[in-house]
């Protein structure tokens, strides 16, 4: 076949490849570095010819001009599966909906009961076969793309090109339109400074960490700080399975500590599934075979993470209540994130052979309303706080206080351990309130 003429014939401008979306159509933007600009803009130009236009996105790093052009919602319901800051301010503001899921199960979604009539995604340059890579998020776009009634790919000369396990790209074949949006710098995301507070945790996790251990990071200060003392420490020949690639993985290859020798799955290849961060990690990514990019329903799937040994789980949540029910994605009714793969790792990496899941955070915080110190130990999850993790999941809570190990505690158990690590200042009043739910041993003398 002649790629260069199939190319040719599907190349149309941005506001010619939109006049396929119809009025009431579900539309699908993928996620994260994947996401289209150009189309965005020109779909938001078509705000007065258009109404009911559904938009499924996750993780914008960008503002969506859809949602810009049209505050109102007049032509435009947009929604998110996992909240970016800017998808929470639009949430805040009535202008973004969240869609609930485990983010393993994305790809089956799409595949058993979603409908797509548009799916628009940002791509990678052809390649001499006639494929066009996903790049940064590989996710659950292929499940995305097999059910899209219309397929529009937008190609972006700076995206990377991934060099994937599986379902990392699409065929022009299975391409309607192509868009070229040139090269357009992306959207990047430095690592988070940590503190004093994030390195006495990390320092409590690395300790237990042992040579030849994969390792699963989690956005935010305390994960990366985890990930660059493990730079720094005397651990040798680390793995990486991950859903989320971020730098300190970069950081751990660049001192020599993460080989993938020792893994169990994949044996020289660090998995992932999307990846959010500085430029520098981007041109790491780029036809880079010590990585695999491999779909969500790979990465995340705890049946493939208990096959790993000594698999490492590291991740932050919100608060945690006295039962071990922890909250990694609301603050009350108000969505924050979202659930992402954290149950999942949680579930497969205590499922390992030497596996171990952590989920740390600060014992305290300054509330912003009254400005007083508040404990992000609380004794149940507020109305309409949601569970990310259920209690019966929880493996290691981590604070700047302890760690405490909930897998097979009773419900007092848990509870003394968990105000252990809470902050000083509140655990008299959390033993109080442990004893009003009976969960506090009568015995115990504190």
């Amino acid at each position: 076949m002649n790629f260069a003429n199939e190319y040719r014939a599907k190349l149309r401008t941005p506001d010619q490849a939109v006049q396929v979306v119809k009025s009431g159509d579900w539309v699908d933007y993928c996620m994260g570095l994947g996401q289209p600009v150009l189309l965005d803009e020109a779909l938001a130009r078509r705000k007065h010819e258009l109404q009911d236009v559904k938009i499924r996105c996750a993780l914008a790093l960008t503002p969506r001009q859809v949602v810009e052009a049209d505050p109102e919602r007049a032509a435009f319901t947009y929604t998110s599966w996992h909240f970016s800051g800017y998808d929470r301010k639009l949430h805040d503001r009535g202008l973004c909906d969240f869609v609930p899921m485990i983010y393993r199960n994305k790809p089956l979604y799409y595949r058993n009961d979603l409908a797509v009539d548009v799916a628009m995604v940002a791509v990678a340059p052809m390649d001499k076969q006639g494929f066009f890579n996903f790049s940064l998020s590989n996710s659950a776009t292929k499940a995305i793309l097999e059910t899209a009634k219309t397929i529009i790919v937008e190609v972006n000369e700076c995206l990377p090109y991934a060099f994937g396990g599986s379902e990392e790209c699409v065929h022009i074949s299975e391409v309607d339109f192509i868009v070229e949006a040139g090269a357009m710098k992306l959207p990047t995301m430095a690592a988070a400074m940590p503190d004093a507070v994030d390195e006495i945790v990390a320092r409590l996790i690395v300790d237990d960490i042992v040579d030849g251990s994969t390792i699963q990071l989690g956005i935010g200060g305390m994960p990366n700080a985890v990930g660059s003392m493990i730079a720094e420490s005397d651990v040798k020949n680390l793995g990486m399975h991950t859903e989320m690639l971020v730098d300190a993985y970069l950081t751990m290859y660049e001192k020599g500590k993460l080989t993938n020798k020792c893994k169990t799955v994949d044996k020289g290849k660090g998995a992932w599934t999307f990846c959010v961060g500085t430029q520098a990690l981007y041109d790491w990514v780029d036809h880079n075979p010590f990585l695999a990019s491999k779909p969500v329903d790979y990465t995340n799937d705890p049946c493939v993470i208990a096959q790993i040994d000594n698999f490492v789980s590291v991740n932050n949540c919100v608060e945690v209540d006295l039962y071990g029910q922890i909250s990694s994605e609301s603050s009350g009714p108000r969505q924050i994130s979202g659930t992402g793969g954290q149950l999942d790792f949680v579930t497969g990496a205590y499922q390992s052979r030497g596996g171990k899941s952590y989920i740390c955070f600060r014992s305290s915080f300054e509330d912003k309303k009254s400005g007083q110190k508040a404990s992000r130990v609380v004794p149940t999850l507020p109305t309409a706080g949601i569970a990310t993790v259920p209690r019966t999941q929880v493996h290691y809570l981590v604070t700047e206080w302890g760690k405490v190990n909930l897998a097979g505690c009773s419900t007092w158990e848990r509870a003394e351990k968990i105000i252990s690590i809470a902050h000083p200042d509140f655990r008299d009043e959390l033993i109080a309130q442990a004893q009003q739910l009976n969960i506090w041993r009568r015995s115990n003398k504190r």
